[in-house]
């Protein structure tokens, strides 16, 4: 209730849908729709503020095939008693007109074939204050890394599964992929340097010890020498966790060998110094095989 009253002063609500229909076998034959799937989010949360889907029953149901040749697909058993589309269009008006309207290549099918079925009843067609239309941002924004730049290939490019082809379950699939690529993008765009395969800030390599109080004390030590380009010298060493927040667990730079191997020795003589103050006369071979427990 709150999402809703803060999408009502912020700008109008988007609403995502998608239509199933029946496929051409033939050159000049018509599509028929099938199916109804809605949902209504707020644009500055992205969260579902309602959902609609219905199946749709055409007044010829010789039309829908007796089997669906695609996984889930609908067959003409499923629409036998489903509604005309007389009957929903109300709801389907009230859920479309006034509002932004997204989808997956909506400008192309799912927009044309809605004014076709309001036509068909003698009704005048929801109108939008907008279309975004997420094949041609994400092939403008995001490239085709991903293929084709069908949902089921951005599906499969980001992990989410097989696309259904069931009007309400691609209409979130197709909101998951647009957050999956706004994420890539965001970051691309906040770490240009990490995204083109290289680091030019100076690494920060946190450590920590024990004092001889037996506290925890932290150090970062910073390298004043910047990674070559030469892409052959490199080496891939991850960040601590602490020094690139909740996204240190998969971003990391790359360091030449060399570095690396001043930064572990400097790292071993910290090591030993420590031991040897906090342990006294104690042999130094006993004591190092414990190093576990400071550098853990």
């Amino acid at each position: 209730m709150e999402a809703f009253s803060v999408c009502q002063e912020v700008s109008t609500e988007i609403v995502f849908f998608d239509l199933e229909t029946t496929v051409p076998n033939r050159s000049g034959q018509r599509f028929f729709v099938l199916e109804f799937g809605a949902i209504v989010v707020c644009p500055r949360k992205l969260v579902e503020l309602e959902s609609y889907s219905t199946l749709i029953r055409p007044k010829d149901l010789s039309v829908v095939p007796v089997r669906s040749g695609r996984c889930d697909g609908i067959t003409r058993e499923a629409v036998a008693n489903a509604p005309e589309f007389e009957q929903v269009a109300d709801k389907i008006f009230s859920i479309l007109n006034g509002r932004v309207w997204a989808g997956h290549n909506i400008q192309r099918f799912d927009c044309v074939r809605i004014k076709e079925v309001f036509a068909e009843i003698g009704r005048p067609a929801p109108v939008s204050v907008g279309i975004i239309d997420s094949l041609g941002v994400l092939t403008e924004k995001f490239g085709r890394r991903a293929g084709n730049m069908k949902m089921a290939t951005l599906a499969s490019y980001f992990g989410l599964g097989q696309q259904k082809h069931r009007s309400l379950d691609d209409v979130r699939l197709n909101l998951e992929v647009l957050k999956r690529c706004a994420t890539v993008l965001f970051l691309e765009a906040s770490l240009p340097s990490i995204s083109n395969g290289s680091w030019h800030s100076p690494p920060t390599i946190t450590t920590r010890s024990r004092s001889n109080t037996g506290k925890l004390t932290y150090r970062e030590e910073t390298s004043k020498k910047s990674p070559p380009t030469s892409p052959g010298h490199q080496r891939t060493v991850p960040y601590t966790r602490g020094s690139l927040g909740k996204h240190g667990n998969f971003l990391s730079v790359l360091v030449t060998n060399k570095e690396h191997e001043l930064i572990m020795k400097q790292m071993t003589e910290r090591v030993k110094n420590l031991l040897c103050k906090a342990q006294g006369s104690q042999p130094l071979n006993n004591l190092l095989k414990h190093s576990h427990s400071v550098l853990r």
